[in-house]
């Protein structure tokens, strides 16, 4: 969090120094297609993904309590597209946060992957849920206002989180 924040530092800095125009986008628990999920630094859907189509039991750190907000991969798309495409003065030399504004337990995520999973093999449905401790420095919850992005950029989300999953979930099984 401290390198994005400096980042966005770095960007205001430019625009007093060289007069140079950026926008900044905070990426909020970006998903979707062709997410790799080997190694160490895999996302949690593509990993939940793997472990389930393996009928592994997901590990949930915590009670599953804790929620982020989820954004699929086009709505990502979408606002760079608009950020580098924008005609709006009052858009540039801003930060936004690219997300969906909508808030997923991860109890809820591993759930609906378990439901759009069982369409291709119902085996899944039975795979219980394994819950670890909680992992240090975790913040609970993670939502963003997406407001200025839509005032400003008219971003509009395509994807929320069910239709993201089941997106990324048929990706998943097909490849």
């Amino acid at each position: 969090a401290i390198t994005k924040y400096v980042n966005e530092l770095y960007a205001n800095n430019f625009k007093r120094t060289y007069n140079l125009d950026t926008i900044g986008l905070r990426y909020f628990n970006v998903y979707g297609k062709k997410q790799d999920p080997n190694g160490a630094y895999a996302a949690v859907i593509p990993l939940f993904v793997k472990q389930l189509m393996k009928h592994e039991s997901p590990v949930i750190n915590g009670d599953g309590s804790f929620s982020r907000d989820f954004t699929y991969i086009d709505n990502v798309i979408q606002m760079n597209v608009l950020a580098i495409t924008t005609q709006n003065k009052e858009a540039l030399n801003q930060v936004y946060n690219t997300a969906r504004g909508d808030r997923t337990t991860l109890v809820e995520l591993v759930n609906y992957l378990k439901e759009y999973l069982t369409q291709y093999d119902p085996k899944i449905e039975t795979i219980k849920i394994i819950h670890g401790p909680n992992r240090i420095g975790d913040i609970p919850h993670s939502l963003a206002s997406i407001e200025k992005a839509k005032s400003l950029l008219e971003y509009d989300p395509s994807h929320n989180i069910k239709k993201g999953l089941k997106e990324a979930v048929k990706w998943y099984w097909n490849n």
